[in-house]
């Protein structure tokens, strides 16, 4: 109850946040941003937002963000996607938004939490416990790793990404007859697949 009580004030404060300018003047000065981006003026982009610019507004923080990321400037994209998950707590637009700059700038403890959060919030977000799983994969935690690729095949038994990868996992485990299911089974998506073939000839 408490949660549904908590979801029902950030959508009340949402639907506040736009009330400082028209509608009118909202959609004129989006437009207008959306042509610079598309002819690839950025700043002028963001000019035009920055122009409006209302801290409370979780829709220009958003737009901010992704200019910014697009612009280069990863620092101040960061800071408007802060602010737009502090607006919104439950977004995960906002917070698969963030880990876009924050990988550009190497910050992967960050890239890692705003994850973590997004499977609190949604726990079978399968795009989320992929991005875990191959990250703990590359650190080679192939236990951790193991956990959030589980669900993802879990959900998707027949995706060749979490299947590819997950053969892997189970391979660096020692789980060899899984891995050679696994493996297996990544062939019929993708026959003479490079990485199933080279699995399971370590396994042979």
């Amino acid at each position: 109850m408490k949660t549904i009580q908590k979801i029902v004030i950030v959508v009340f404060s949402f639907m506040l946040t736009t009330k400082s300018f028209s509608q009118t003047s909202l959609e004129t000065v989006f437009s207008n941003s959306y042509k610079s981006e598309t002819a690839g003026k950025y700043a002028d982009a963001i000019k035009a937002l920055k122009e409006i610019y209302d801290e409370k507004s979780y829709e220009v923080n958003l737009r901010l963000a992704y200019l910014n990321y697009e612009a280069g400037l990863f620092t101040e994209s960061t800071t408007y996607y802060e602010k737009a998950i502090s607006l919104m707590p439950y977004s995960i637009e906002a917070r698969f938004g963030y880990v876009l700059p924050a990988a550009a700038l190497g910050n992967w403890d960050k890239v890692l939490n705003q994850y973590f959060e997004i499977v609190r919030i949604d726990p079978q977000n399968t795009k989320a416990n992929y991005r875990i799983g191959s990250i703990y994969y590359g650190r080679k935690d192939y236990a951790n790793s193991f956990k959030y690729l589980e669900k993802v095949v879990n959900v998707y038994p027949f995706d060749y990404d979490g299947l590819i990868l997950y053969a892997w996992v189970n391979f660096q485990l020692g789980k060899t007859m899984e891995a050679k299911i696994l493996f297996e089974k990544v062939l019929l998506l993708s026959p003479r697949d490079k990485s199933a073939l080279e699995g399971l000839g370590l396994i042979k």
